[in-house]
């Protein structure tokens, strides 16, 4: 005897249809666990990309923040010397507040290509196609095994506003030379600026 045969007389029995019937819902059970499965796993690589993203944008924006806090603060350093050199000042104080972030202007690689075609049908009438292509690509570069934009030019924040407290500054003359070296320095108009006198 085959197995053919050993298989068709075990299916014709009473208790092979239970069987098979049992087995059928095993298998269904089986199918839908698996499903039920694998919609889970797919969620939690979702949940996994979408926090790493995160993290990515998180150091970059500490990063872009870092920068911002530098310059303000290189700003203040410098007004803050260059006043204190001022005769009859004392010592200084300087807060500088930024408008945004500072803005990079990334390399991009542009290939644009023109093909003119003119057709003549067999009836004497002509027609000319054109073609344009236009690609742009943001330029990047492999440095230390990652890769990064390529800069043009990084457009630093504008300032927002100006507070310098200073000994001498209740004196008007003073307070005016202090006022007009600072729209000077920052090339800002006089509203974002204001002056004080310190204890």
């Amino acid at each position: 005897m085959n197995i053919q045969e050993k298989l068709m007389e075990f299916f014709k029995k009473e208790n092979s249809k239970k069987f098979l019937t049992n087995l059928v819902i095993i298998l269904i059970i089986g199918v839908m666990i698996l499903i039920a499965a694998s919609t889970f796993m797919d969620s939690d690589k979702e949940k996994n990309v979408t926090t790493g993203n995160n993290n990515n944008e998180t150091t970059s924006d500490k990063q872009s923040t870092a920068l911002i806090d530098d310059y303000a603060n290189n700003i203040e350093k410098k007004l803050k010397n260059i006043l204190g050199m001022i005769n009859g000042i004392g010592e200084v104080e300087v807060m500088v507040t930024l408008e945004d972030t500072a803005e990079k202007i990334p390399a991009i690689d542009t290939t644009e290509s023109k093909e003119t075609t003119n057709e003549k049908d067999a009836q004497g009438g002509t027609r000319e196609v054109i073609k344009d292509d236009l690609t742009k690509k943001i330029v990047t570069s492999n440095g230390n095994g990652e890769e990064s934009l390529v800069v043009i030019k990084e457009i630093k924040p504008s300032v927002k506003g100006v507070i310098v407290v200073a000994n001498g500054a209740n004196d008007p003359v003073l307070k005016e030379k202090i006022y007009r070296a600072v729209k000077t320095v920052l090339g800002i108009p006089g509203n974002r600026v204001e002056v004080f006198s310190s204890n």
